[in-house]
């Protein structure tokens, strides 16, 4: 379903009629109409009709395909760099489809996907998890497990695999916890 708004000639929107008096600003939700309200009041000569548009949704992307993306925009040929990207990488199970997510991407916006994390249970110890002691070393320390909105005891899986607790029992972070 299409929504329209009645816009005047310096860029205000039509809030609504007061008597016969028009009533312009920003747009709001007072300005939202259907088709036919819309064209009734652009005919009464308080503006024209212009349809609203969403944004596209801007398109998930990782870290390294932002880097390319980032670098595309000041690339003479984008697409060429783009295409090169996907070529290059042997993790796209379908080239087209990836070729067309990042053009998609570098024309409407992207955002960077946050990596997964995950609390990590400490093997034959009950209610204890893993956390990654803060003082400046790259050791870990176990804690109750009722802290899992810390980011300590969060750990993505390259830091479950740095830190060599691939086997152990691990449960995801939802956003909601963190």
């Amino acid at each position: 379903m299409s929504l329209y708004a009645v816009k005047n000639d310096k860029g205000d929107y039509l809030n609504g009629v007061a008597g016969e008096k028009p009533l312009f600003g920003g747009l709001d939700k007072d300005c939202v109409l259907n088709g036919e309200d819309a064209g009734w009041l652009a005919g009464r000569g308080y503006g024209h009709v212009v349809e609203l548009i969403e944004a596209p949704a801007k398109v998930v992307v990782s870290e390294a395909e932002a880097e390319m993306l980032e670098q595309a925009k000041c690339d003479d040929d984008p697409a060429e760099l783009i295409v090169g990207f996907v070529n290059s990488h042997d993790k796209y199970d379908d080239d087209r489809k990836a070729e067309d997510r990042l053009m998609r991407a570098y024309v409407n916006g992207w955002t960077v996907e946050k990596p997964k994390r995950y609390g990590v249970w400490v093997p034959h110890v009950t209610g204890k998890m893993y956390f990654k002691d803060g003082r400046g070393n790259d050791g870990l320390d176990i804690a109750s497990a009722d802290c899992l909105n810390e980011s300590n005891q969060q750990f993505t899986l390259a830091e479950i695999e740095h830190y060599g607790l691939q086997d152990c029992e691990r449960v995801e972070v939802t956003d909601d916890e963190q």
